[in-house]
């Protein structure tokens, strides 16, 4: 299932390189580094974000910067701005694998 016009604001998308401390900005990271984690699998960002009580549904599509790479995207409920979904789903991860951030 796709994004459509009937989910349009009731979804947003996650990536796991918007949430990957070893990505750049500029190459897709949305949250700030001291916020994100190091290689966030799709299982890891699914487990959270079923936690969170986000609904997550995976779904088979290429990262567009990387189209022709076999990509695996989470699609999650929007119920708060993206960034800070993003970073609780981040937040979560690290709880779960028993990490927390330094405070800088």
């Amino acid at each position: 299932m796709s994004i459509g016009k009937e989910l349009k604001g009731k979804k947003i998308v996650v990536w796991p390189v918007y949430i990957d401390e070893i990505v750049s900005r500029s190459s897709g990271r949305r949250i700030p580094k001291s916020k994100a984690v190091r290689k966030p699998t799709i299982d890891e960002i699914k487990n959270a974000a079923e936690l969170l009580g986000l609904n997550p549904q995976i779904e088979e599509k290429s990262y567009p910067r990387e189209w022709w790479d076999y990509r695996v995207r989470v699609l999650v409920d929007k119920v708060a701005p993206k960034r800070r979904i993003l970073e609780q789903i981040a937040s979560k991860i690290l709880e779960l694998r028993g990490k927390s951030k330094p405070h800088s």
